[in-house]
């Protein structure tokens, strides 16, 4: 395996790139990942383990994503069971996996607990649905710096699973070394991950001010909520399709990885 350093404007690239493979399979990206969302959602309800367990969950499913996507590039149908596949490659890689999902966990779990501490709770229990955020408690110091813990947490936390589940099923690494280059990986392509960040930051401005627009001129600004839900759920889909580009442009692929 080799690091690859790409340039700034790949990140824009791999945008776009998420983007045109989405709409080569519509339903079935968009059905996997609402499968995904669902899959989270259920587990994450488990009394007393549930968020434990979904955090545990998510490299695999995020890994069951990039693995649609390669399907969907080569031409074939993405089926749901290519969810699965962080659990069909064995039981050493499905241990690995299931080591490297308990280890964001805990990541998860610390940084939330640190949250906890500085506003009593609040902001975890807006972020994890809990409660219902209102104007009054976003405003205040605690809860904003509670956020900001958390965020400032849970970054590095991301950096550091970006790359680990593709790194552990198509590398063969162990879940410590995955980490450890993941995040070696955006840290020198770090411009290209700005770019790749600021670009859905765009696409996400233009979504919701496409759909306000077009609610306003309906003469219907409620219908802005029924429609921006949905919107925003393909808009998700399309970001998880483009993770698998950020993970084979910033290392040197095995050949029955590449496209």
């Amino acid at each position: 395996m080799k690091l690859t350093i790409v340039s700034a404007r790949s990140g824009a690239l791999w945008v776009k790139l998420g983007m045109k493979t989405f709409f080569k399979q519509p339903l079935a990206l968009a059905g996997l990942f609402f499968m995904f969302m669902a899959l989270m959602t259920v587990v994450s309800q488990v009394p007393l383990i549930g968020i434990a367990l979904a955090m545990t969950l998510l490299p695999a499913a995020t890994l069951g994503m990039m693995a649609a996507t390669r399907e969907a590039i080569e031409g074939r149908f993405p089926m749901p069971k290519v969810l699965l596949t962080a659990f069909r490659a064995g039981r050493q890689q499905t241990r690995a996996m299931l080591l490297l999902g308990a280890l964001y966990a805990l990541g998860f779990l610390l940084a939330m607990g640190a949250s906890w501490l500085v506003d009593d709770g609040a902001f975890a229990r807006v972020y994890l649905g809990g409660a219902t955020p209102t104007r009054e408690m976003m405003l205040e110091p605690d809860f904003q710096a509670a956020m900001w813990v958390f965020i400032g947490l849970h970054l590095p936390l991301s950096l550091m699973f970006w790359h680990a589940p593709a790194l552990v099923h198509w590398h063969g690494l162990s879940p410590i070394k995955s980490l450890f280059f993941s995040i070696v990986a955006c840290g020198r392509n770090f411009w290209a991950y700005v770019m790749f960040g600021l670009m859905w930051l765009a696409v996400l401005i233009l979504l919701v001010v496409g759909v306000t627009t077009v609610a306003s001129l309906m003469g219907n600004p409620a219908l802005a909520g029924d429609l921006l839900f949905p919107a925003l759920l393909l808009m998700a889909s399309m970001f998880f399709t483009s993770l698998y580009f950020t993970f084979r442009d910033s290392f040197d692929a095995p050949p029955e990885v590449l496209p």
